[in-house]
């Protein structure tokens, strides 16, 4: 039996659990991160066509550009996309910030861009990387970063664009 025929049956529940949104209380009666599940991630979408045309975007706007590398199975990516989509965040991703989700399979699709900028998906997803509008890498998520997202909170998002912005 393959890895992947046994991990199909996990990646199934944890599909079927993300597509319910859930808030439950955690130690120190605080509240876990909501999670949702939304189609974010293109299986048929051209990644280098996308960020081509946000570097574009982003030259004529003065804005940085995100690539978020994952993918719609991931717990942590939409945890993610939530927080982005909190205030002040929001506000800040639309003034400072072309998004591109790049769908990175099953950790086997598009992992070569995923080099390219300096994101190694080995070390879980979400990933990022910023660029600045010509394409240059500012900043890596090489460490994992991101990928615990729903151990951690929508603040750590709002710094990681404070510190990001255009």
């Amino acid at each position: 039996m393959s890895v992947r025929s046994m991990l199909r049956p996990v990646a199934a529940a944890l599909l079927a659990l993300a597509t319910t949104v859930v808030s439950a209380p955690i130690a120190g009666g605080q509240m876990a991160p909501p999670s949702a599940h939304k189609h974010l991630y293109s299986e048929t979408a051209d990644p280098q066509a996308e960020i081509a045309g946000a570097l574009k975007k982003a030259r004529v706007e003065h804005k940085r550009v995100i690539l978020d590398f994952g993918g719609d199975w991931c717990g942590d990516c939409q945890v993610l996309d939530i927080y982005f989509h909190e205030q002040p965040n929001l506000q800040m991703l639309e003034k400072n910030f072309v998004l591109v989700h790049v769908w990175i399979g099953h950790m086997d699709r598009n992992i070569e861009i995923a080099q390219k900028y300096g994101v190694p998906i080995n070390r879980g997803v979400p990933a990022l990387s910023v660029l600045d509008a010509r394409g240059k890498v500012l900043f890596a998520q090489s460490t994992g970063d991101f990928s615990n997202m729903r151990g951690m909170n929508v603040q750590s998002v709002t710094d990681f664009l404070n510190r990001w912005k255009a």
